[in-house]
């Protein structure tokens, strides 16, 4: 959401991110008994939704297999800002981001729909704020997908938000928590298009609002154009024609001094660039998800495949 990029309440969030700071606390004194010469220790993050948790642990196997060294995994740490303050506390070295949610979320800035932009903007923002580097894009670009019901497009000819905001029914809206508090995700299309709505968003985990729509709970959701279930329920994703929403391109987002420090880390992530698109993308969030298949399982499928095992 941009799959971007939502978190599963505050409390949840505070008591992951606590548990994973006390683990490299932990870890930190651990390394400073090592003996001298010995490899440093790679911490892996990533956000708490299945597609964060997946490239988080495809990164860390990556990881492993080139550079044989230890990665420790701080996966499922929460939402953007948990990540964000992760990273820039050396609590972890590297994790997935977009490009979107970065220039919105973390850097504030004003929304930009250009693809190439958007990524300059971030990198020199993160460069200059956080000593942090964004690589060469993955190939996903995780934009927020506005989803109704298949046959309700049908029956009323909705192919574009601004369909839908002519529509003569107002519309029941589920979000994940980010959306609605968003720059770039409610107040985006809200300013865009001007959808009438029936009432307050209907805020929910972002796995359950596939369900919440097919019982009929909203009318449509704000999901993320990688979701498994896109490509598996009779769902219509209405097209921002109107270009609300910014590009979400998933980029591997590392420290400098880490990437600077650990002998072949920068080539190694680099691989990684290009090998990835949102169909692929679907495809693993599908085999975790609905298929319940273990995300260290998906992963190691994934880079066998990719030829980088």
């Amino acid at each position: 959401m941009a799959g971007t990029k939502d978190f599963t309440g505050m409390s949840f969030a505070s008591t992951s991110f606590t548990r994973a700071s006390a683990c490299v606390v932990a870890l930190l004194g651990l390394c400073g008994c090592a003996q001298p010469g010995a490899k440093p220790v790679i911490h892996v993050g990533s956000k708490n939704f299945t597609e964060q948790v997946v490239l988080g642990e495809i990164i860390a196997q990556h990881l492993e297999n080139r550079l044989h060294q230890r990665v420790e995994r701080s996966l499922n740490l929460g939402g953007t800002l948990l990540a964000q303050q992760a990273l820039v506390s050396h609590q972890i070295d590297v994790y997935p981001e977009y490009t979107g949610t970065a220039l919105a979320v973390i850097l504030k800035d004003s929304i930009d729909t250009r693809p190439a932009d958007v990524l300059a903007k971030v990198r020199a923002g993160y460069l200059q704020k956080f000593h942090a580097e964004w690589l060469d894009p993955l190939g996903i670009d995780d934009s927020f997908a506005m989803v109704v019901k298949g046959p309700q497009a049908r029956a009323q000819h909705l192919e574009t938000l601004t369909d839908a905001a002519k529509a003569p029914q107002p519309w029941t809206l589920g979000v994940g928590y980010e959306f609605e508090q968003r720059a770039d995700g409610l107040q985006a299309i809200e300013k865009a298009y001007h959808l009438r709505w029936s009432g307050s968003p209907k805020t929910m985990d972002l796995g359950l609002l596939y369900k919440a729509m097919e019982q009929g709970q909203v009318t449509m959701i704000a999901a993320n154009a990688t979701d498994g279930l896109l490509s598996k329920m009779d769902l219509t994703i209405l097209r921002d024609d109107r270009q609300a929403f910014p590009p979400y391109q998933v980029c591997i987002v590392a420290r400098q001094d880490a990437l600077r420090e650990i002998p072949g880390m920068r080539d190694a992530l680099v691989e990684l660039s290009g090998k990835f698109n949102n169909r692929l993308m679907q495809k693993m969030n599908f085999q975790v998800d609905v298929e319940h298949r273990s995300v260290a399982q998906v992963a190691a499928e994934f880079l066998k495949q990719s030829g980088l095992h």
